[in-house]
C-alpha cells in the first residue's frame, strides 16, 4: 500500500489532538496477510492503538465493546458487499465504520459511505500515516454525527413538548371581568417534557364558569398526548352544552377508549361557578380539593370525593359551595404541588401544609397573578429541591380575591 485514492476529509479536531488518544481499532478481514499488513502499517505511523481482528462478521459480534474504529472488509466469508454491511452497522454501536475495497470495487466505497459507513479505504492504496489519519477522521466524524443525532431528538422533543403545552395549558374562553384567572404549569419530567397534568376555563353565557383540573397517571408522552385528549373533550362537552351531571361520565368515556392500558387512569376536579349566585358545584373524581381563600384565611373546599376515572365507571357526586361576600379566590391543582416533603421527617406537604403556606403573611404580600409560582417556590424550599410530579394550578379571583 503506497498511497490512499480519495484523500482522507478533515474534521473538525487538528490531527495533533487527535494522535494523544490511543486508537481501539476492530479489523474485519478474513485474509492473514491484509491483517498483517494492517498491523504493519499502524506500527509503522508511530500511533498509539490496539487492534483485534475478526476473521468473520460471526466473530466480530463479541469484540466489539469498547472497539472506536472498525475497518470492515467487504468480502468476508459469511457477509459480503452492502449486505454484510448493513448486517455489521446493525451491531457496530458507537464505533465508527471504515470499509475496506479493492481497486475494481471502489464504487462499493462509495455505496458503502451512502449507507452509513464513516470512510472507505482501497487496499493496496493507503500508507500507515494517511491509515491512521483516515481511523481517527472517521471516529471524529461518528462522534459529530452522534453529536448531531442527539441534538436532533432534543429539538424534536422541544418541539413535541410545545404542541403538547399548546394543547394541555389553553387560554381560558371567556369575556367577563368579573372575575380574573390565573395559571400555572411546571413539569416534574426530564428535561421540561410535559405529563399528563391538564386544566381549561370556559364561559358559558354572561354568569357561568366551568373550570377543570386534570391529572392522567404517568409521566411519558403517552399520558400528556391523553391529557389532551380530555381537555378538548372536556372542552367540546361544555360547549355543546351537555349537562353538567353527564359531562365528567363522558368524559370517562373518553379515557377508557383512547388510553394505552387498563391501567391508566386520571383524577380530575371539575367547578361550575355561578357568578350572578355568588355559588358553585364542585365534582371531585379522585381529586384533591380546591382551596377557598377569603378574608386572608385558606381553607379546603368541604366536597365528597368520587374514584378516579377510568376504573370503574360511577357518578362523580355533587357538592355545593357560597362563597361568602364578593371577594374571594379559589385555587384548583394538581397533587404534584402538595406530594412534595416538608423537610420533617417523610411529611408531606399536604393539603394542610398548602394552607399553611397561604395563610403566611408573607403570602398576603404576593400578587395574585404571581401567588401560584411562589407556592411551587416554596414547596420545592421546603422539599430540599425541585418537586418530582408536575404541578397545573388555576387561581379564579373576585374583587380583590383575598
Amino acid at each position: 500500500m503506497t498511497e490512499r485514492s480519495v484523500a482522507p476529509r478533515t474534521g473538525p479536531v487538528a490531527p495533533a489532538a487527535l494522535s494523544a488518544e490511543r486508537l481501539r481499532i476492530l479489523l474485519v478481514e478474513d485474509d492473514e496477510g491484509d491483517a498483517f499488513l494492517v498491523r504493519e502499517l499502524l506500527e509503522e505511523a508511530g500511533a498509539p492503538f490496539e487492534l483485534t481482528v475478526a476473521r468473520s462478521l460471526s466473530e466480530a459480534r463479541g469484540k466489539t465493546s469498547g472497539i472506536q474504529c472498525v475497518l470492515l472488509d467487504l468480502g468476508l466469508p459469511d457477509a459480503e458487499g452492502i449486505d454484510g454491511l448493513r448486517r455489521f452497522l446493525a451491531i457496530a454501536g458507537s464505533a465508527a465504520v471504515c470499509v475496506l475495497t479493492g481497486r475494481s470495487d471502489e464504487h462499493l466505497g462509495v455505496a458503502a459511505v451512502a449507507e452509513g459507513a464513516q470512510d472507505y479505504l482501497v487496499k493496496g492504496q493507503v500508507d500507515g500515516v494517511l491509515l491512521t489519519r483516515a481511523l481517527r477522521y472517521a471516529v471524529e466524524r461518528k462522534r459529530s454525527d452522534e453529536n448531531a443525532r442527539r441534538l436532533r431528538e432534543v429539538e424534536l422533543r422541544q418541539s413535541e413538548s410545545a404542541r403538547l403545552e399548546r394543547g394541555l395549558l389553553p387560554q381560558p374562553l371567556m369575556d367577563t371581568t368579573k372575575v380574573a384567572v390565573h395559571t400555572f404549569y411546571r413539569s416534574g419530567r426530564a428535561m421540561g417534557l410535559l405529563g399528563g397534568d391538564f386544566f381549561d376555563v370556559i364561559q358559558v353565557g354572561d354568569d357561568k364558569l366551568h373550570l377543570i383540573v386534570g391529572d392522567v397517571c404517568g409521566h411519558s408522552v403517552d399520558e400528556a398526548a391523553l391529557g389532551v385528549e380530555l381537555r378538548v373533550a372536556w372542552r367540546a362537552l361544555v360547549l355543546a352544552g351537555v349537562a353538567d351531571d353527564q359531562v365528567l361520565s363522558a368524559l370517562e368515556q373518553v379515557l377508557m377508549t383512547e388510553r394505552r392500558a387498563r391501567e391508566v387512569f386520571a383524577t380530575v376536579a371539575a367547578v361550575v361557578i355561578d357568578l350572578a349566585g355568588n355559588r358553585a358545584t364542585v365534582r371531585l373524581a379522585g381529586h384533591p380539593p380546591p382551596v377557598q381563600l377569603v378574608g386572608g384565611k385558606a381553607t379546603p373546599v368541604t366536597a365528597r370525593t368520587g374514584i378516579v376515572l377510568g376504573v370503574r365507571p360511577t357518578p362523580t357526586p355533587v357538592s355545593e359551595v357560597r362563597f361568602d361576600g364578593e371577594d374571594w379566590s379559589l385555587l384548583l391543582y394538581t397533587d404534584g404541588l402538595i406530594e412534595g416533603h416538608t423537610g420533617v421527617g417523610n411529611e408531606r406537604l399536604d393539603i394542610e401544609g398548602l394552607c399553611a403556606l397561604l395563610d403566611e403573611p408573607a403570602a398576603r404580600d404576593v400578587p395574585l397573578a404571581a401567588l401560584p409560582a411562589w407556592l411551587v417556590g416554596q414547596a420545592e424550599q421546603a422539599n430540599g429541591g425541585p418537586l418530582a410530579d408536575d404541578v397545573a394550578m388555576l387561581l379564579i379571583s373576585r374583587g380583590d380575591g383575598r
